[in-house]
């Protein structure tokens, strides 16, 4: 699943960034968003793989910060760019005339930059207020990653700035982007269903399906284990729950939004064929 998803992710960056015809504000922010998914899946996997390998698994202190550090960033990240990324769609199908003023270059960059500057400053918060606990020796974290509520639990002093924390930057990182990706893709089929083609009525609803599943996906099991943790969830469950959005979400995204695209698909052959060209020539 691990390779899938890094080779799945890295043809998309590739492809949009060799390929002209593709340099738009859409595949820019789906350039960003596979690099952000290959990050997102790099944080976590190889060291899970390691400790499967290894006898005794283990990760020091500074590492397990580390790796939620980076954890957090890349899936905040991942957030905001799928915000920018249903905003486009909103725009591209709503307003299709003045899609171009809209969605200048210099818009696409900022939203892009303001993305890396928020999860940079969230991710460093909740590293550093981690990084003032007291942990007791000998810790097992139940988890195959260093996930903030698993050492949360582990903590032996007082949690309760960290847990509120969580609950406020939580509703910037989670609830606020869902419900305007949310709200984007309500308007999307409201223009659509006013279009009397059942053609494209077919093809728009396909489309705008797959993706809500895939952030519904995402979103749902983070809000499950982050802002509405049950008490009777296990440790099984819990860890079943962030599997779903740490590998699942990641392996899936190029095939829901690249894969099955024409464009990329027609990006593919062109670039193929090019390098197929040169080396003919070459010989």
């Amino acid at each position: 699943m691990y390779l899938i998803t890094l080779l799945g992710n890295l043809l998309i960056v590739v492809l949009i960034g060799l390929d002209s015809h593709l340099h738009t504000p859409m595949y820019f922010f789906l350039s960003n968003l596979s690099f952000s998914d290959l990050c997102f899946s790099s944080v976590t996997i190889p060291k899970l793989l390691q400790n499967m390998q290894s006898q005794v698994p283990a990760i020091p202190y500074e590492g397990c910060l580390t790796q939620m550090y980076f954890f957090l960033l890349f899936a905040d990240l991942e957030s905001f760019l799928l915000v920018a990324m249903a905003y486009d769609r909103y725009v591209a199908i709503c307003f299709p005339l003045h899609y171009s003023s809209l969605m200048s270059p210099k818009l696409c960059v900022g939203l892009v930059v303001l993305s890396w500057v928020l999860t940079t400053i969230i991710s460093l918060l909740h590293t550093l207020l981690m990084a003032r606990l007291s942990f007791c020796t000998d810790n097992v974290i139940p988890h195959f990653f260093c996930d903030m509520s698993a050492l949360l639990k582990l903590a032996c002093s007082d949690i309760q700035i960290n847990e509120v924390m969580i609950f406020i930057l939580g509703e910037i990182v989670i609830i606020i982007p869902f419900l305007s990706i949310f709200s984007s893709y309500a308007r999307i089929v409201s223009s659509i269903l006013k279009v009397p083609s059942a053609r494209g009525i077919r093809k728009a609803f396909s489309t705008c399906s797959s993706h809500f599943a895939v952030v519904s996906l995402f979103y749902g099991t983070i809000i499950g284990l982050y802002l509405c943790p049950s008490t009777n969830n296990s440790t099984v469950k819990e860890t079943a729950m962030a599997v779903m959005y740490t590998v699942v979400t990641p392996m899936l995204n190029p095939f829901i939004y690249s894969l099955r695209n024409q464009d990329i698909k027609g990006a593919l052959a062109r670039v193929f064929s090019k390098h197929i060209i040169h080396f003919s020539l070459q010989q």
